[in-house]
């Protein structure tokens, strides 16, 4: 499939890197405003870059857009009224109106648009997923080192958006009310933030995001009846324990005695295989299978603008 790339910063050139180690695509041109940018893909890749946007949507059938937050919306509007398919880095506007548009032109032009909410191909959520029936209780945590890459949008559009995504997966209920706050510390806009989501079914969702952290984590802890099951997905583990009765089966368990000695209970654990993938390859993958295998878009705009429209009211209170 023709495609062009628009944005090769450091993401960007991780997508490209990968679009052209996968053989369903054809990497045939690419767009950067900054000129040294031009310079190193030019002479690193043998692509030759467009002079503007519009020259490269009138070579390809697909553009993979990689650029700041703010410029989403125009780039997407103009490849789906050209009935190119696109896919989009998270989030995918900046606005819910903006994605709500996108979502609308990508019907009425017949085009597929994927989001990328790469942590959905995390591999330590995927097997985790098939544990994950009704949860009461989520806790999602995510810090950073700074970098100034993603301070063009707040810490809840730069990071925590990602954990808003997976707990909307997870949670099969409307949300009931969202309270927030946190605080811009060295640029404009928040950099920590904790909210907490509560969902009509009685589930809540507490969510941290820290991008000036001397630590790098990003874990789950999800709470269910009699089951805990604990993802790290910085370093791709899944821990799923179930409190069960007591079995005198001598196999080592934790064994947990009510305080009156009626009852007991053990603690079985189990971490299941991860098999490890590369998450934005298996993204574009799944992109590409949609438009050409009619596969069912792994991360709709429908999707994104779910997570987007929670993310905006989280910043609306910090703010």
């Amino acid at each position: 499939m023709k495609t062009g790339i628009v944005g090769l910063g450091h993401l960007g050139k991780i997508h490209l890197k990968l679009l052209k180690e996968l053989l369903e695509f054809n990497v045939v041109t690419f767009f950067d405003a900054n000129l040294s940018v031009i310079g190193e893909i030019t002479k690193h890749y043998q692509i030759q870059a467009s002079k503007n946007y519009e020259e490269l949507l009138s070579v390809v059938d697909a553009v993979v857009i990689v650029t700041p937050t703010l410029t989403h919306y125009e780039l997407a509007a103009k490849a789906i009224k050209q009935g190119k398919h696109v896919f989009i880095e998270k989030p995918a506007t900046l606005h819910v109106a903006e994605t709500t548009k996108l979502a609308k032109l990508a019907r009425e032009a017949g085009v597929i648009v994927q989001v990328g909410h790469v942590e959905r191909y995390n591999p330590a959520f995927i097997v985790s997923r098939d544990s994950i029936k009704n949860p009461y209780l989520i806790e999602a945590e995510r810090l950073a080192f700074y970098n100034v890459r993603g301070t063009d949008v707040s810490v809840v559009m730069d990071l925590m958006i990602h954990d808003i995504d997976l707990v909307l997966t997870m949670v099969k209920s409307k949300i009931k009310r969202i309270s927030a706050t946190g605080k811009a510390l060295v640029s404009h806009r928040a950099d920590i933030a904790c909210a907490i989501i509560e969902f009509e079914n009685g589930c809540m969702a507490k969510l941290t995001a820290n991008r000036i952290s001397q630590h790098n984590i990003r874990k789950l802890d999800v709470f269910q009846d009699r089951t805990h099951i604990y993802i790290d997905l910085l370093n791709k583990t899944s821990t799923v324990t179930d409190i069960l009765p007591y079995s005198n089966s001598q196999s080592g368990n934790v064994i947990i005695e009510t305080g009156d000695h009626q009852a007991k209970y053990e603690l079985h654990t189990n971490k299941p295989m991860v098999n490890p993938n590369n998450a934005i390859k298996m993204e574009l993958l799944d992109f590409y299978k949609s438009i050409h295998e009619r596969k069912p878009i792994s991360v709709s705009l429908n999707d994104a603008e779910a997570a987007l429209m929670v993310a905006n009211q989280i910043d609306e209170q910090i703010h």
